[in-house]
């Protein structure tokens, strides 16, 4: 099975920065599209960031430029630099990706995998 495990999530003052990873393993022939989600209690889950492979990134506009989404293919590994952290960025972040694999020698498919989440804590 593939694994999407997450790191660097922590409590940051205002104004101050953060860089979450999220690192892909497993049985993977290849990532398409990575992304990150946070959520807060009572809120919907909120689309950060995504950075398809060898494409452009797209952004929230709450977090445009703020927050910086990149990926190291060699690594399996997309990461989110967090800048200019407000109180509004708390929140539970997420990283998601879409993974073309296989079982075995069967056929290839293509199915989304989600990490365990990271809490980031911006105090007011």
């Amino acid at each position: 099975q593939v694994q999407l495990v997450e790191s660097g999530g922590g409590l940051v003052q205002p104004g101050g920065s953060l860089r979450l990873a999220c690192a892909a393993s497993g049985n993977i022939f290849s990532i398409n599209t990575m992304a990150w989600y946070r959520q807060v209690p009572g809120k919907q889950r909120e689309l950060v960031a995504s950075i398809p492979n060898g494409g452009s990134a797209n952004y929230a506009d709450s977090v445009k430029g703020r927050f910086t989404i990149s990926r190291d293919n060699a690594k399996k590994t997309v990461y989110l630099q967090m800048n200019s952290l407000k109180p509004e960025d708390t929140a539970v972040y997420s990283c998601t990706a879409n993974i073309l694999r296989r079982d075995g020698v069967g056929p290839l498919y293509e199915r989304d995998y989600w990490g365990q989440g990271t809490q980031v804590t911006v105090p007011s």
